[in-house]
């Protein structure tokens, strides 16, 4: 039997498993993701984090490897993210702000405030990817706009209205009038629709004010979740080239408040990371 320490912490809902070490050493398999992930058979989780932390000389504080619930790999989560920088000052890393390193670039992440194990941090997203070439995107016909908006998208239920954008990751957000209606099915459609060739994650938003929009997320190799620190920004991006709101914007999550800005250098994410449990998973 083999104890694998681990950090649970979460990020507006959405919780994360912060393991030290390269992932082929501690849990090579995607199974062995997936299980540590459930929350019935395992500690349970949206997603674990992989760091490996540089020394006082390094200009990186940590190299991070994020994985889904379902095992497989993903660029980068804003909300679990911050969840590592909240373990590394509690570790004692008293850099700020922190440089993070992620599949999808260096992020650095300024402390705003703490109170006890509830951190908040400022965390530079950088540019968002408008540009369809760029972008895991591969309509019959590509777009021939600058960024990707009005795109009718085909689905089992009748085509929507997407926008498409990468944080990194990709990225499908639709405007919704409310949520009462079977939006996670729709989620799961677009999740594998055949025009995203590795997938994406899709955000419904609502737009309350210029300033103020509501999310539900569907995020690919996790489902459903309460929040999501790159669906945010994704959401907010959409809804500024859209014309529907304003930078700076108050993201509602069914997890609680984020804040997104868009502005000459980037997208800017601000939120809390929450550091909830210390443990051991056995594994055979």
């Amino acid at each position: 039997m083999i104890a694998i320490p681990f950090t649970k912490a979460q990020g507006a809902g959405n919780d994360f498993l912060i393991l030290e070490g390269a992932p082929e050493a501690t849990l090579p398999s995607p199974e062995d993701k997936h299980r540590i992930c459930d929350r019935r058979f395992g500690v349970g989780a949206d997603g674990i984090v992989f760091l490996s932390i540089g020394s006082q000389a390094s200009d990186i504080d940590a190299d991070l490897r994020l994985f889904n619930s379902d095992g497989g790999e993903a660029e980068i989560s804003g909300n679990g993210t911050r969840c590592a920088a909240a373990y590394l000052v509690e570790k004692g890393c008293e850099r700020n702000p922190l440089h993070i390193r992620t599949a999808a670039g260096i992020k650095p992440l300024r402390l705003v405030s703490r109170r006890g194990e509830c951190f908040e941090f400022e965390m530079a997203m950088g540019a968002p990817i408008l540009d369809p070439r760029a972008i895991a995107f591969s309509p019959p016909t590509p777009a021939e706009k600058p960024f990707i908006v009005d795109f009718l998208l085909p689905l089992s239920s009748g085509s929507r209205i997407v926008t498409v954008t990468s944080m990194g990751n990709p990225h499908c957000s639709l405007a919704v009038d409310d949520f009462d209606w079977d939006w996670q099915s729709c989620g799961r459609e677009i999740e594998a629709h055949p025009f995203f060739p590795q997938c994406t994650n899709a955000e419904f938003y609502r737009v309350l004010n210029p300033h103020e929009i509501e999310v539900r997320f569907w995020e690919r190799g996790a489902g459903e979740t309460l929040s999501s620190g790159t669906g945010s920004c994704a959401a907010s991006v959409a809804a500024i080239l859209n014309r529907q709101a304003q930078s700076p914007i108050t993201i509602r999550t069914r997890g609680g408040d984020l804040s997104v800005r868009w502005e000459a250098d980037g997208v800017h994410l601000t939120g809390p990371a929450v550091v909830i449990c210390h443990g051991e998973y056995l594994i055979s």
